[in-house]
């Protein structure tokens, strides 16, 4: 007996619905390239944000693990009236007396004005303080001298002064030369040396630096410090937090702050993290219009192929064929896009993470985000198209040959 039902043909292999995509973009090798093209773009985006953000928090977490988690400041606060308090002249004497801590340092404002020459308006401060300091500070706030030097016992006692980083920039000083000088108050300051950035006590940075006997005999400073920096072993932190200010002035506790510069760092990693949400859906965008700029071509590709796709179906092919050839097009195309764009975004991250040296982080999320997005929106952009190809009766489209 002879069967009169056509068999059934059966279903491509994958590796046959891969070359069979292939064709379709290596014949279109232009047209392809360009419409990859926003999908690379919007991946790249994409992965060099998420990257660059994570290796930021990475170089900022390793700079406070290098810096310590143990530093606390103590400052003066307000009186009950709304005044700038005091702290007693005492306070880092009776601070050092606590068991956990190891090292103790303390500057006061005193209120003067730097200026490169008297020659400046007195107007342009440049935003710089003039501050007393005592002679531990730079190892207490994890901090060195990059040029010159510090204070000692008997340079703190006369018109001699440290600059800070930024500070060193806004008078136009970047080496220390014999004699180099600055105007402080109403007569010059001998500069003797620079400080390298202090991240975790960044008041410093803008700061002129003198001894206490200088600052009280050249610039009238009454000697009260404005804060003391506290360094204490790690696991006592928060005991000696929370006893520090009882201890700087018994008689007002309530007038003084106590903070932890490291916390203020993290919360600003954390900061940065939220930006980069913002940054992300940009990238988002551009990935977007790339879907739409594929979704285009392959609309175009089935015009086009009208004769292919009639001759294809006269031959046997089913309409499962050709809408997963046109689907697999769609989709073969994006995930071009997205490898491209992947290479660039870790390549991107490199970059700058090498040049700032940081560590070079690209999370999981970022790279397998980007593939997984080049998936999805292949196969969205390319959906309509092939259903639109294989809807196609095979003597409609054949009427084009």
């Amino acid at each position: 007996m002879i069967s009169t039902t056509a068999p059934v043909p059966a279903p491509l292999r994958l590796g046959d619905l891969a070359r069979a995509a292939s064709v379709g973009l290596r014949t279109r090798r232009l047209r392809a390239g360009l419409s990859a093209l926003g999908i690379s773009i919007g991946v790249a985006a994409m992965v060099a944000v998420l990257g660059l953000s994570s290796s930021s928090q990475a170089g900022l977490l390793a700079e406070i693990d290098r810096l310590g988690t143990n530093l606390l400041t103590v400052s003066n606060g307000q009186t009950l009236f709304g005044e700038e308090a005091k702290l007693p002249k005492q306070a880092p004497a009776m601070i050092a007396r606590i068991a956990p801590v190891t090292a103790v340092a303390d500057t006061g404002a005193t209120g003067a004005s730097a200026y490169r020459t008297p020659l400046v308006p007195r107007v342009q401060t440049n935003a710089l303080s003039v501050q007393a300091t005592s002679l531990d500070l730079p190892a207490a706030v994890g901090t060195e001298v990059v040029r010159g030097v510090f204070l000692n016992a008997a340079t703190a006692t006369q018109p001699v002064a440290v600059l800070g980083s930024a500070a060193a920039d806004r008078l136009g000083i970047t080496r220390i030369f014999t004699g180099e000088r600055i105007w402080v108050g109403s007569q010059w300051f001998s500069v003797a040396g620079i400080l390298k950035s202090a991240p975790l006590a960044p008041a410093l940075d803008s700061a002129v630096l003198v001894g206490y006997p200088a600052a009280a005999h050249y610039l009238g400073f009454d000697g009260h410090p404005t804060t003391v920096y506290v360094r204490a072993a790690t696991s006592r932190v928060p005991v000696v937090q929370s006893v520090l200010a009882a201890t700087a002035d018994p008689a007002a506790p309530h007038e003084v702050r106590v903070s932890r510069p490291s916390d203020a760092l993290v919360a600003r990693a954390k900061a940065k993290s939220a930006f980069t949400g913002l940054l992300v859906g940009l990238g988002a965008v551009a990935l977007l219009v790339g879907g739409v700029g594929v979704a285009n071509v392959m609309v175009i590709a089935v015009l086009e192929r009208r004769s292919e796709i009639g001759l294809r179906r006269a031959l046997g092919a089913t309409r499962g064929q050709v809408r997963n050839q046109f689907l697999s097009e769609a989709v073969l195309l994006s995930l071009l896009g997205g490898t491209v764009g992947v290479a660039l975004g870790v390549a991107a991250t490199a970059s700058y993470a090498g040049a700032k040296h940081w560590s070079v982080v690209v999370p999981t999320l970022a790279w397998a985000g980007g593939f997984s997005a080049s998936l999805a929106i292949g196969a969205v952009a390319g959906a309509v198209p092939a259903v639109r190809a294989a809807r196609l009766a095979p003597t409609e489209a054949l009427r084009t040959l």
